[in-house]
């Protein structure tokens, strides 16, 4: 429902959100980042062998994929490798801790991984981009909306326990602020698409690679938390991409019409998302009866 009405209200919710500077969506990323923070003990917070191997495949998978759909066209593989390199999304540690995942797990790995693809993804935009990227531009796309929720949500473990504790309780209010901004995602990434002169047959294209290298991620990050006792954890870390900072490196350091890409791999990890809490919310139905 909420994608629907992102697609149908498309035109006044990129209105609204214009009109507000960009910043309605992250302030509820950042709210979401708040109360599920807000839960993590952070000696809890370890890194492990299966954060290093996530970082791998992101990191190596992203050269590959550019060289896999080269073939294609350049417009292609630099839509397909920011796919892959573009690191963690914010919310997927409020959806994996919706779906069971071991939320001190991902909170590790959202600021491991969030820090060296900073690092990182200058030196392969500059490599296989059309111009410089700097650590720092991509540092502050990140650091506001990752380290100021979680300084925040620490310290209202330690200075506010009967409001850390009210907001434990009341966890789901992490749902309806996701399905406020995804609905305001959806409405922008329909306008985007609508408004992008480009070849359609190239748009398809584009589109039908974001979804295989979707599927890909979460399959393999499947695998992976599965090996070391996590499947949520491993699947929303790798499947759920930060997809605002992808479409921004492509429009910005590649060439822009294969910032598609990422705009549609918006759609396909939340239809996966939107399927995940469905099961889970049937299995919890099930258990009850």
């Amino acid at each position: 429902m909420g994608m629907v009405v992102g697609v149908l209200l498309c035109r006044p919710i990129a209105a609204l959100e214009s009109w507000s500077g960009n910043t309605i969506t992250p302030a509820l990323i950042s709210m979401m980042l708040f109360f599920t923070f807000c839960r993590v003990d952070i000696r809890q917070m370890r890194p492990s062998r299966m954060h290093l191997w996530l970082l791998l495949f992101q990191l190596i998978g992203a050269v590959a994929a550019y060289y896999a759909c080269m073939p294609f066209g350049q417009v292609m593989a630099q839509g397909a490798m920011v796919c892959v390199l573009a690191p963690i999304a914010m919310a997927a540690v409020v959806i994996g801790g919706m779906l069971g995942a071991n939320i001190a797990t991902m909170a590790t790995y959202s600021l491991i991984c969030n820090f060296v693809i900073a690092v990182f993804a200058p030196l392969m935009l500059h490599a296989y981009g059309n111009g410089d990227c700097t650590f720092g531009q991509i540092a502050m796309k990140i650091a506001p909306l990752l380290i100021m929720p979680f300084v925040a949500g620490q310290a209202c473990r330690h200075l506010f326990r009967r409001l850390t504790q009210w907001i434990s309780d009341h966890s789901q209010i992490s749902f309806y602020m996701w399905l406020i901004s995804l609905a305001i995602v959806i409405g922008r990434t329909t306008c985007f698409i609508l408004d992008t002169d480009a070849d359609s047959g190239v748009e398809i294209r584009l589109a039908a690679a974001a979804l295989v290298i979707c599927l890909i991620q979460f399959a393999v990050g499947r695998r992976l938390g599965r090996r070391y006792g996590d499947t949520v954890a491993g699947g929303q870390s790798l499947g759920q991409k930060n997809t605002v900072l992808a479409v921004w490196m492509a429009q910005q350091f590649l060439d822009p019409v294969s910032s598609v890409a990422p705009t549609a791999y918006i759609v396909w990890q939340n239809f996966v998302n939107s399927y995940q809490i469905y099961k889970k919310d049937r299995e919890a139905a099930k258990n009850q009866i």
